[in-house]
């Protein structure tokens, strides 16, 4: 009886194979693939890499779906990048579930392209707001420390 490992090789080599005849390779470029792994046949290529070369070579097969790839990663960076500002954790599965519950999703590769882009669009607002207040924030506060080394009253002052 083959093992879970053995069925899942078996798979994705009949994926492999599948998506380079799709993709209209010849034998001698497929041949190639193969060798860039530093293997002489696709059978010994590794599970891990062997999803991940399948996953490329859908990318190349369906435009869509890169461009949707793309903005999960957009919307996670942006995030990713709210939570550091922030000064909060942001691992992939935080990130992915801040994305899902803002859109109403149980799962992050559900979410459609549009809902991801108002996302990303959105913690990227976040993050310009963010910035020009703590910008308007450090002005106002340097202002009022020169004014107190002065010794002029800065509630008077900023008012004017």
């Amino acid at each position: 009886m083959a093992t879970i490992m053995d069925q899942q090789q078996k798979w994705l080599l009949k994926k492999f194979h599948t998506l380079c005849s799709r993709l209209g390779m010849t034998d001698d470029e497929k041949h190639a693939l193969v060798e860039s792994f530093g293997v002489e046949s696709s059978k010994d290529i590794d599970n891990h890499d062997l999803m991940d070369l399948c996953h490329t070579l859908e990318m190349q097969l369906n435009p869509a779906l890169k461009e949707l790839d793309q903005q999960r990663r957009r919307t996670m960076a942006a995030i990713g990048s709210w939570l550091r500002l922030t000064g909060r954790e942001d691992n992939a599965s935080v990130i992915k579930g801040i994305a899902c519950r803002a859109t109403g999703y149980q799962d992050f590769n559900k979410i459609p392209a549009d809902r991801l882009k108002n996302i990303c669009y959105a913690f990227n607002q976040k993050m310009k707001d963010s910035k020009a207040v703590d910008s308007i924030a450090q002005e106002y506060l340097a202002m009022a420390t020169a004014m107190k080394a002065q010794g002029t009253p800065a509630g008077k002052r900023m008012a004017n």
